[in-house]
């Protein structure tokens, strides 16, 4: 029985717990490249070109004009320059 568990929580580990914690060092490491001129893809969907980047918040430019400040980690996606002409 104890061998029973034991084995269980080994494939709860590498299942569930060791794959989200690479995700989140992916995203940590993303986060940490991100610059002014680059081209992202927020958690609510928003396309926008950084244009300011802050310890909590980045200014982003999603139109002429038209920034907005959002909170760093819902940046999801870095995407390819020229992604927000093509939009």
């Amino acid at each position: 029985m104890p061998l029973m568990m034991v084995a269980f929580v080994a494939i709860f580990y590498f299942l569930l717990i060791r794959p989200q914690q690479k995700k989140q060092k992916e995203h940590q490491a993303m986060l940490s490249k991100i610059a002014a001129g680059d081209e992202v893809v927020t958690g609510g969907g928003i396309l926008g070109r950084v244009i300011e980047v802050g310890d909590n918040f980045i200014t982003l430019e999603i139109a002429d004009n038209v920034r907005i400040k959002v909170q760093r980690f819902q940046i999801t996606t870095l995407v390819p320059k020229g992604t927000l002409k093509g939009a």
